[in-house]
């Protein structure tokens, strides 16, 4: 069979296909196919998985979404992401959906500092087939299909390893899995006569005596190793005679196997005495395995007492470090005692000396406000002696000033003119009348800083006037 990535070239030959073409790489380039959405991110439901070696958190887990309008034109989107999309070195918005084109840039995420360009940059092109298949990055789902092949296979491994070996209960309570099996009982196997080799065996096998050396080598600050180093010389001696025993076994079912098969139906000597030599193995094997346990035991027994043993030592030690620890930590109290003290003085006088300004702006705010109070009547007293007229008592409205250089309201003037052609307060001739437009205004932003009563009185009185002028 021919390469598979072959195949697919020459099932493409001669088509252009569009891309998003990794800037500076030959490389990780993105196929963007016809009628299929394009997903883009760092989780494990995108088209392509994108994982950032600087900072993993730069590409979102679904960043952008790329693909195909009613006209065939291929649109981006950001999908709410993080670190943002960015076409043409501008923002795109989230969620809004922008069309792109041969030769823009489109860049995921933002660069870091000290560097002009983000790690994930990329340029939209339209390339041949031959051209772009070399350098395209693998899709999600096909990493995923990989990596669950691997996953397929070991554990397939791993059942081959447990079916290899002789089944049988087991009361051991070390470390080691499936190692005893019953006298006469054969040897499970994978399908039609195949039994896995000796050096499957081992490999099952191994793990056992892995985990009680690590736990050995654990223990090793102990007082007296000796006694665990000889029992675990002898646990390595007894394991290579057992996967030597195992080896043996099943070399000698598959002979028997075979013999079987090509044997004639009268003579079964052979296989007679060479199953008798398989059950003897097997037999072998049982005893091996026994001594096996029983060294098994001894060595979790001397593990245990060493363990024990370092306990003591470990306690002994936590209760100086913990006495240690608890003068530190009471140190480090009376310094935080006093450092607190400091800083309460300190506070003190800064809360007096805020005090202090706080009654001071009180005492102006007082001053200035009695100040303002004394204005406000004088000015009160000003409008009542000054600014009224003598004839209505209120305020001018509309003032008006004589020849004599008296002033009145124009409507109250022109009524007692009405019977005396002379000014009420001198007794002048009248012989001209001025309006004062300063007076009136002057009035006007007086009464607009007194009190609301005042104001409403004033607008009555000028809309009485007016309207007895109609008549």
């Amino acid at each position: 069979m021919g390469d598979p990535g072959s195949l697919v070239t020459e099932g493409r030959a001669g088509e252009r296909s569009w891309c998003l073409r990794r800037v500076g790489m030959n490389a990780e380039w993105l196929l963007l196919e016809d009628g299929n959405e394009v997903t883009v991110g760092r989780g494990f439901g995108v088209t392509y998985q994108l994982v950032s070696k600087i900072c993993p958190l730069m590409i979102s887990r679904n960043h952008c979404i790329l693909k195909q309008n009613a006209e065939g034109q291929w649109t981006i989107m950001d999908n709410k992401s993080l670190n943002g999309v960015w076409l043409n070195r501008e923002r795109l918005e989230p969620l809004k959906v922008y069309s792109i084109h041969k030769g823009d840039h489109i860049q995921l995420g933002v660069p870091l500092e000290n560097k002009e360009n983000a790690e994930f940059e990329y340029e939209v092109t339209e390339e041949d087939w031959e051209r772009i298949y070399p350098c395209l990055s693998p899709k999600n789902d096909q990493m995923m299909e990989k990596n669950k092949g691997l996953r397929t296979k070991r554990k397939f491994s791993l059942d081959e390893l447990e079916g290899s070996g002789a089944e049988g209960p087991s009361n051991l309570k070390s470390k080691i899995s499936k190692l005893s099996c019953e006298p006469g009982q054969p040897v499970k196997s994978h399908g039609k006569g195949e039994v896995p080799s000796g050096k499957t065996t081992g490999a099952h096998v191994n793990p056992g005596p892995a985990k009680v050396i690590e736990l050995h080598r654990k223990k090793k600050k102990a007082s007296n190793p000796s006694a665990s180093q000889s029992n675990l010389e002898l646990f390595k001696v007894t394991m290579s005679r057992i996967l030597m025993l195992k080896t043996q076994m099943q070399e000698k079912q598959v002979a028997v196997l075979q013999v079987k098969k090509q044997t004639k139906k009268g003579s079964s000597k052979k296989i007679v005495k060479m199953e008798r030599e398989l059950q003897n193995l097997q037999s072998q094997l049982c005893a091996e395995q026994a001594q096996q346990q029983a060294r098994v035991e001894q060595l979790e027994k001397t593990i245990q007492e060493e363990q024990q043993h370092l306990q003591g030592l470990e306690k002994e030690e936590g209760e100086e470090d913990l006495k240690q620890q608890l003068a530190q930590a009471l140190q480090e109290h009376r310094s935080l005692m006093e450092e607190l003290n400091r800083s309460k003085k300190n506070f003190e006088a800064i809360i007096q000396a805020k005090d202090k300004e706080l009654e001071q702006t009180k005492e102006e705010k007082e001053k200035v406000q009695a100040q303002k109070e004394e204005v406000l009547s004088h000015m009160n007293d000003v409008l009542e002696n000054e600014l009224q007229c003598i004839i209505c008592s209120e305020y001018f409205v509309e003032a008006v000033t004589l020849n004599c250089a008296h002033s009145f309201c124009s409507f109250c003037i022109n009524e007692w003119m009405k019977r005396k052609v002379e000014c009420p307060i001198c007794r002048k001739d009248i012989k001209s009348k001025t309006r004062s437009l300063v007076l009136d205004n002057c009035i006007s932003k007086m009464v607009d800083n007194l009190n609301s009563e005042v104001k409403e009185r004033r607008i009555v009185l000028i809309r009485e006037r007016k309207g007895k002028r109609l008549f």
